[in-house]
């Protein structure tokens, strides 16, 4: 999709939700940064129960050090992969308190350095807590790009360098999570509402339903 087509795209998106918003509940970057890493393999509501028990009892890197790994996991035990996530959040707890002064920082490079900090995570935590024009490529991002013709791609890295290409610099700051609503509940993986998408005219997608044709009515004389 070319430049001009994908800054329409986006402008329809924008028109018809001006201020997206992560489906994830936090209040801190630090809690956003903890239910990111709770969220691999897992959905937004799964996670957002889990952590409305977590939360009131530890919400910082030092409440849950103090909690400790099998006390976090007793939190976290209905979310997939949670042994390996309470191990790697207690790494990074201990990683912010004593490298970060107890604060998520807002450098990818530092991010990325935390256990179970990857890209992906380092990017949504960037967007959404501190504002910063990434572009965090999930899997709903990257069916997104792809089918649409958006910014095709083999790579989750491959899809955010030609989104972060192709969108104009005005819609960056949300465009993120336009993408990901608008995968998660239209231009969903299986069964896509094509009939019902807003942006279906700038959609370059092959397989995408033809509209049925208008048959003229009738007139009786």
């Amino acid at each position: 999709m070319n430049a001009r087509r994908a800054g329409a795209f986006f402008k329809r998106l924008a028109a018809l939700n001006p201020a997206p918003e992560t489906e994830l509940v936090y209040h801190s970057p630090f809690e956003l940064l903890i239910a990111v890493i709770l969220s691999a393999q897992a959905t937004d509501v799964g996670v957002n129960k889990a952590t409305a028990k977590l939360y009131p009892v530890a919400n910082t890197p030092q409440a849950i050090l103090k909690l400790g790994e099998e006390g976090l996991k007793q939190y976290i035990k209905t979310i997939g992969l949670f042994n390996a996530k309470a191990h790697n959040i207690i790494a990074t707890c201990e990683a912010l308190v004593t490298q970060h002064a107890g604060a998520v920082p807002r450098e990818r490079a530092a991010l990325e350095a935390l256990p179970g900090v990857g890209r992906k995570t380092a990017n949504v935590v960037l967007n959404v807590a501190f504002g910063e024009p990434t572009m965090a490529v999930d899997t709903h991002i990257f069916r997104v790009s792809n089918r649409t013709g958006l910014a095709p791609g083999k790579t989750p890295l491959a899809v955010e360098r030609g989104l972060l290409a192709v969108i104009p610099p005005r819609y960056l700051e949300h465009a993120h999570h336009w993408l990901i609503l608008h995968g998660r509940y239209t231009c969903t993986a299986r069964s896509p509402k094509c009939g019902q998408c807003p942006v279906a005219d700038f959609c370059e997608w092959s397989e995408k339903p033809r509209a049925p044709k208008r048959v003229p009515e009738k007139t009786t004389s």
